[in-house]
Order: C-alpha cells, then sequence, then structure tokens
C-alpha cells in the first residue's frame, strides 16, 4: 500500500501495514477501525482486513492487511481502471442502508460542504485579477446564493457507506487481478451517495494524473433526480477547491501554478 499521500505515519510489512495516526481529535482511529471491521463481513477485499488496534494509545493505531497496488492519482486513468473504479464504488454503495446507518455520519458531507463554501465565499478570498477566475468567482457566489445548495442537503434516498474523502491517492490499482480497491477510512461514514460520487470526480487530485467523470459516472445507474444531485454537487466542490486556491489560500501550495485558472474553466462548465 503506498505512503506518498498520506498524512499519517505508515509502517509497511510483508503482509500487514500499521498505522499511526497523527491526529485522532475526531475519532479517526474508531472511524477506521469500525469501517474496516464492517467491510471485512459485508464486502470482504474491498478494503484492507483489520489485524489488530490500540485505539486508545498515543498515538493510536491500526494494523491491517498490505494491498497490493498503485494509486490512481498522478496517473492516467484508462477506461479499464474506470471501470474497476466505478465497480469498486458500486459494491459499496450496494451494502445495504440499515448496515450503512450503523456507522456515524461522515464529518465530511452535504451540510458542512454547503456551510463551508459559504464561508469561503463570505471571506472574499483573494483570486486575482484574471477576467477568468473573477467571472468564476461571481457564477459561484450567484449559485451559492440560490436555493440550490440548500436543496441538497436534504436526501432522499438511503445513505451509503462512504469514505468522504475524494483523493484519487485513495484507489489502489492492482495490476494482477486487474481490480481497485479502496483505502484511507478514517473520516468514513454513513453519507449521501450522490455526495460520494460529486467527490471522487471533482476532487483536486484530479488535476494530478487524469481520470474522466463522464466515463465513470456512466458506469452508474442513476434516477433523473439522483443525477441531478450529483451534478449539484460537482458544482459545490468545484467551487470550493476553487475559492481556496488563491494567492494565500490553502491549497495552492499542494498544487502546481495555474491550478487556479484550471479549476476556475471546470468551475464556469459545470456551472453553465
Amino acid at each position: 500500500m503506498a505512503d506518498r499521500f498520506s498524512t499519517h505515519d505508515l509502517e509497511l510489512g510483508d503482509n500487514v501495514v500499521t498505522k499511526r495516526y497523527a491526529s485522532w481529535d475526531r475519532g479517526e482511529p474508531h472511524r477506521e477501525w469500525t469501517t474496516l471491521t464492517l467491510l471485512a463481513e459485508h464486502a470482504p477485499g474491498l478494503a484492507p482486513t483489520p489485524v489488530r488496534a490500540a485505539l486508545d494509545a498515543d498515538p493510536p493505531t491500526i494494523t491491517m492487511s498490505r494491498l497490493p497496488g498503485r494509486v490512481l492519482r498522478g496517473t492516467h486513468a484508462t477506461d479499464e481502471q474506470i471501470g474497476a473504479l466505478a465497480a469498486a464504488l458500486n459494491r459499496l454503495h450496494r451494502i445495504p442502508a440499515t448496515v450503512a446507518r450503523t456507522l456515524q455520519p461522515a464529518p465530511w458531507g452535504p451540510a458542512v460542504a454547503v456551510n463551508k463554501a459559504r464561508t469561503w465565499a463570505d471571506r472574499r478570498p483573494d483570486l486575482g485579477d484574471d477576467p477568468l477566475v473573477r467571472h468564476a468567482y461571481r457564477a459561484g457566489v450567484a449559485w451559492l446564493s440560490s436555493t440550490a445548495p440548500d436543496e441538497l442537503t436534504v436526501n432522499p434516498f438511503p445513505p451509503v457507506i462512504g469514505l468522504a474523502d475524494g483523493n484519487h491517492a485513495n484507489y489502489l490499482w492492482d495490476d494482477h487481478e486487474r481490480r481497485i480497491r479502496l483505502v484511507d477510512w478514517e473520516d468514513s461514514g454513513h453519507n449521501d451517495r450522490a455526495f460520494e460520487l460529486g467527490e471522487v470526480v471533482e476532487h483536486i487530485s484530479r488535476l494530478d494524473g487524469t481520470l474522466d467523470a463522464e466515463k465513470l459516472l456512466a458506469h452508474f445507474t442513476l434516477t433523473p433526480e439522483e443525477a441531478n444531485r450529483v451534478n449539484g454537487f460537482r458544482r459545490l466542490i468545484a467551487l470550493l477547491w476553487f475559492l481556496q486556491l488563491g494567492p494565500t489560500g490553502p491549497a495552492t501550495p499542494h498544487n502546481p501554478p495555474g491550478t487556479l485558472r484550471r479549476q476556475a474553466k471546470r468551475l464556469v462548465r459545470l456551472l453553465t
């Protein structure tokens, strides 16, 4: 299991990985252990198998099986890999809602994302003088001021188990078995399926490599209402990243020059 993008300390053994948490104020170790245990029962092989844990140690640790493969982040995802990612997510989302509800709500979900976007917009972040960027900002603020974001916070569909993190480093491609597995469940919980799909296709890590959003979404059977919700969450998440990409924004140091303009183009297209 690769650790290039990890924010925690990973000790890699031949068959197991021990994860030492750098922070755990949101209950991350308990969340991850609980979800891995549940997945081992309901979707074995989709995620690491939990081995042992010291959840109340300082720092907390979890030991889990080591998965083969390489992360999708930083690569050009092929059609086969996109299909495998869709298959993995569909398998995860088919776990019954009654099981999903035994988990805590994911800490990153629709209401939190809407509130964060409005908070960032209200700060009037410095995004520079590029006309395209300024146009994207005005369009994003106008959308945030509408009723559309609030409508996204009410989910009429059953919840699913979610990673609540669309970082493409969380998806491991196994060249031997030609499949995708999912890692890093520290922010997991029950969540809105449309939000989870929006996270995957609009996370800023998409710019580190390529993953065709439309090809991925074509693998999911969505009702018209679900498809509209996915599109709404794509707008929301793209806007959130955009608002954090100004010269002094928190996302800027982690992304190459030109990311703000690329994100502005993406946002304008999604809002049109």
